[in-house]
């Protein structure tokens, strides 16, 4: 009986170990980027081209403007994590050329996401990130990361609200 019970437990325990991702801190980081992309696609896609320059008020960016910043930003960040630092270049206002911009900062993105493991995570960043990094590697890849998942998710808050300003339900709040 006893042996039987302990064969049971080592099988459990196995399948349990094996169900378990092979690197459970990115993989955390990554599901959380792969929603907020999906989610900021959606938004972007969402607003109709011709209210691509609304701004609710005089002094807050235009919806076109904050979809650039998102796609800037993260290309900017994603590209110096592969030691490439680059930018999307001029201003972009029309929904096509945002839309272009946005898939591109993410095509770059999903490659440093792709490459992310938990052995590699905990490396420090390069003092190159420039931007809101402090000017010594003090973060590490991760943290990076975290950081702009956070960010894109601010950002998505606030293009939220320019939606609904214009009478479209966002995407979390409409699910498909």
């Amino acid at each position: 009986m006893y042996r039987y019970a302990a064969l049971v437990s080592l099988a459990v325990f196995a399948a349990a170990a094996g169900a378990q991702p092979s690197n459970p801190l990115s993989a955390e980081v990554k599901w959380m980027y792969e929603t907020i992309k999906n989610n900021l696609t959606k938004l972007a896609d969402k607003m109709p081209a011709e209210d691509y320059g609304f701004r609710p008020t005089p002094d807050v960016e235009t919806f076109a403007e904050r979809v650039a910043h998102i796609a800037g930003a993260n290309y900017s960040i994603c590209t110096a994590l592969q030691g490439k630092r680059q930018s999307l270049g001029g201003p972009r206002t029309s929904k096509a050329d945002l839309a272009a911009a946005l898939k591109q900062s993410f095509a770059a993105c999903d490659a440093v996401f792709d490459s992310l493991t938990d052995a590699n995570a905990m490396d420090r960043v390069s003092s190159r990130l420039g931007g809101p990094f402090p000017p010594e590697p003090t973060r590490t890849r991760l943290a990076t990361l975290y950081n702009l998942v956070r960010h894109s998710n601010e950002m998505y808050g606030y293009m939220a609200v320019y939606l609904r300003l214009k009478g479209i339900v966002p995407p979390t709040s409409a699910p498909e």
